[in-house]
């Protein structure tokens, strides 16, 4: 095959949606440690814009990146990405029945290249979720690393439930995410002894995201003491709030972006992808 032919190749598939290109080739990760779980250790953390703008910034890296919404019972990632939800019974809980179900088709193409999601529909029947347990979230997950370079979880505070602590058990790197609440440490403590107790590894939570700070001054010293380690710190910023209800990223939309919080935000994604 000449260059010229080989050229013309490259223009048709370069002409093909990413869309179409999920899971076409089952293929190794670049990153060793891909899939990455986020938890909240409180209230007010606004977790979801944190993994929404850090699945941006990470695309704009060139890394294909899904982002799993794995609150069953609550999930809005769809909105901040302003998708249309699955219908009932389609989406995440699709994928999680049946091993034959093309997940290709229950991944949801956002407005950015090279960022997808993966979510549950809020019409489903929350009984209809109890069904399930840590071989159907591994059974997902490990689908989705073979598809993606970077696998973003959404994990809910709710240790009974098995999307909790499934994901907790199969993701590669873990982060607490907590904001300035006096009960944020005992939480994350509480959790992982529950998690060591039925067999799942705590090790890889061991480093936290502070969110919305509005320094009040609270004991950062309690993290370390308990073995903790704060990866990143991220100031309150009203309109990065403001942008999540609207179904923005203040990270690619806001046209006046606070320093801090933009500094933290690239340390957190270098961290990821030069682990």
């Amino acid at each position: 095959m000449d260059r010229k032919e080989v050229k013309k190749l490259e223009s048709i598939f370069r002409k093909i949606s990413s869309k179409e290109l999920v899971g076409a080739e089952f293929r190794d990760s670049p990153l060793i440690y891909s899939v990455i779980g986020f938890l909240p250790a409180c209230e007010g953390t606004d977790q979801a814009m944190l993994i929404g703008n850090l699945g941006y910034l990470l695309a704009q890296q060139g890394f294909n990146t899904c982002i799993v919404d794995f609150k069953v019972f609550n999930p809005n990632l769809y909105y901040l990405f302003g998708v249309d939800p699955p219908a009932r019974g389609k989406g995440l809980i699709r994928v999680l029945k049946s091993d034959k179900a093309d997940i290709r088709e229950d991944i949801a193409s956002t407005s950015e290249e090279s960022l997808y999601l993966l979510s549950p529909s809020p019409y489903d029947l929350l009984e209809e979720y109890f069904e399930f347990d840590f071989t159907h979230i591994e059974r997902v997950l490990a689908t989705l690393k073979g598809m993606f370079d970077i696998v973003l979880l959404d994990i809910p505070y709710n240790p009974p439930l098995e999307f909790c602590t499934g994901a907790m058990k199969h993701c590669h790197i873990g982060y607490f995410t907590a904001a300035e609440r006096i009960e944020a440490p005992g939480n994350m403590t509480k959790l992982l002894d529950f998690a060591a107790s039925i067999g799942i590894s705590t090790a890889k939570f061991t480093s936290v995201i502070m969110m919305n700070l509005h320094e009040i001054g609270l004991d950062y010293k309690v993290f370390k003491q308990m073995g903790f380690q704060i990866a990143a710190a991220l100031p309150f910023v009203k309109a990065a709030a403001a942008y999540t209800q609207d179904g923005k990223l203040y990270v690619k939309d806001h046209p006046l972006q606070n320093k801090a919080f933009i500094k933290e935000m690239n340390r957190l994604r270098d961290s990821i992808i030069n682990q």
